[in-house]
């Protein structure tokens, strides 16, 4: 077996194998090594920040739910502002068509009352104008004179 050169090939080539192990086995596994500790880092580091995306996008969600709460309140509040304006706006509408209807009756009664007073006043000058043409033709003087002297007596007794 010694004499045979395949031997001495193997043995020659298990004891390269050997050096090249021992030489650069421990630059080779640093080297692993280092890789390993590395791809540790990073799995770490992935895990950590897939750990704050989780985090964030908790937050995001709790903020998007208040969102929503709070616009689902703003509406709530600004229906409740316009039914309340709504009420307002029409009680006021309602008092004011009231005054104006007031207004308008009154204005009506103040002219109702000018029509009447102006058909009184037409009346009397009608009646003054009748009655005096109906005392120039049949009054005389002297019937004249004594009704002056009666009304003039009556003046007193008519102004208290």
């Amino acid at each position: 077996m010694l004499q045979n050169p395949y031997t001495w090939v193997a043995l020659a080539f298990l004891v390269f194998v050997g050096i090249v192990v021992k030489m650069a086995g421990k630059t080779i596994l640093g080297g692993l090594d280092e890789r390993a500790a590395r791809i540790r880092q990073d799995l770490e580091q992935a895990q950590k920040l897939r750990e704050d995306a989780q985090a964030a996008l908790a937050q995001y969600q709790r903020k998007q739910r208040d969102a929503l709460k709070e616009a689902e309140a703003i509406v709530t509040s600004a229906r409740e502002e316009a039914d309340r304006i709504r009420k307002e706006a029409t009680a006021e509408l309602t008092a004011v068509l009231k005054r104006r209807e007031a207004q308008a009756m009154e204005k009506i009664a103040q002219a109702e009352s000018q029509a009447v007073q102006q058909v009184r006043d037409l009346a009397v000058d009608i009646a003054m104008s009748a009655t005096e043409r109906l005392l120039v033709q049949t009054v005389d003087q002297s019937r004249s004179d004594a009704l002056i002297e009666q009304a003039i007596a009556d003046l007193p007794r008519k102004l208290n």
